[in-house]
C-alpha cells in the first residue's frame, strides 16, 4: 500500500512536492487554504490572511532560466524576468502537464499536525483540517510543510518615536497594491530590499516628493 503524504500549501514548493511524490509511487494529498494554486504568485486586490501578498507590478528578481522547474522550462515567448501573472500561468501549466490538481484540496485549512500516540513505532502523523466550517482528521506517513515564510509583516513601530502622534498614513508593504494611493503626497519608504525599492520607484512617478 502506498505511503500517504500530506502537503501543506499549493504554491511553487507544494506543486513540486506533489509531482515528486507521485513519481516515487507515494500518495500525496495537498491542502490549500485558498481557492486556487500559485501561493505567492497569485495576485489578489485584497490581502488574504495566511497568504503572501503581492503588489500589481511584481516581477521575478531572478531570470527565467534560474526561476523555472528543471524539467519544465518557461515558454520561449515569456520575458526574461517574469511578471506575476505570467508566473501564475506557468504554475497552472505545470499542474496541468503533470496532473497535480487531482491531489489538491482547495479551501481547506490545516488546523494541526501532531504525532500519533504510536509515532515511535509507526512514524505517522495526524492532520486535522477544516473545510466550510467542518473539521476532519486523517492519518499520514509523512508531512511536507510548503507554506513559505513571506506571510507575517515585520512592522517594528516601537522603533519609530512619534509614530503615535503621526497624522499621516503608515502601512507595511504587505498592504500595498497600487501606486495611486501616493498621488500628490510626501512619501517615506523605510527599507531598501526588493519591495522597498520597487515601491519607492513607483511612488516617485505620482508622489509630490
Amino acid at each position: 500500500m502506498a505511503r500517504r503524504v500530506a502537503i501543506v500549501g499549493a504554491g511553487v514548493s507544494g506543486l513540486a512536492c506533489i509531482k515528486c511524490c507521485l513519481e516515487e509511487g507515494l500518495e500525496p494529498t495537498c491542502f490549500e487554504r485558498s481557492d486556487d494554486l500559485g501561493g505567492l504568485w497569485r495576485f489578489t486586490e485584497h490581502v488574504e490572511e495566511g497568504r503572501a501578498s503581492l503588489y500589481k507590478s511584481v516581477v521575478s528578481n531572478s531570470c527565467k532560466e534560474m526561476s523555472c522547474y528543471s524539467d519544465f522550462p518557461f515558454p520561449d515567448h515569456y520575458p526574461n524576468y517574469i511578471p506575476n501573472a505570467y508566473f501564475l500561468e506557468y504554475l497552472q501549466m505545470y499542474a496541468e502537464r503533470f496532473g497535480l490538481r487531482r491531489c489538491i484540496q482547495f479551501k481547506t485549512k490545516v488546523c494541526s499536525v501532531t504525532q500519533r500516540p504510536d509515532f515511535a513505532a509507526s512514524g505517522q502523523w495526524e492532520v486535522v483540517t477544516q473545510r466550510e466550517g467542518k473539521q476532519e482528521s486523517a492519518v499520514f506517513d509523512a508531512v511536507m510543510v510548503c507554506t513559505g515564510y513571506l506571510t507575517n509583516p515585520h512592522l517594528p513601530l516601537d522603533d519609530f518615536p512619534g509614530i503615535k502622534t503621526f497624522k499621516g498614513q503608515y502601512f507595511h508593504s504587505r498592504q500595498y497594491k497600487h501606486p495611486d494611493i501616493f498621488k500628490d503626497k510626501r512619501v517615506l519608504v523605510i527599507g531598501m530590499g526588493n519591495s522597498g525599492t520597487d515601491i519607492a520607484v513607483e511612488a516617485s512617478h505620482v508622489a509630490k516628493k
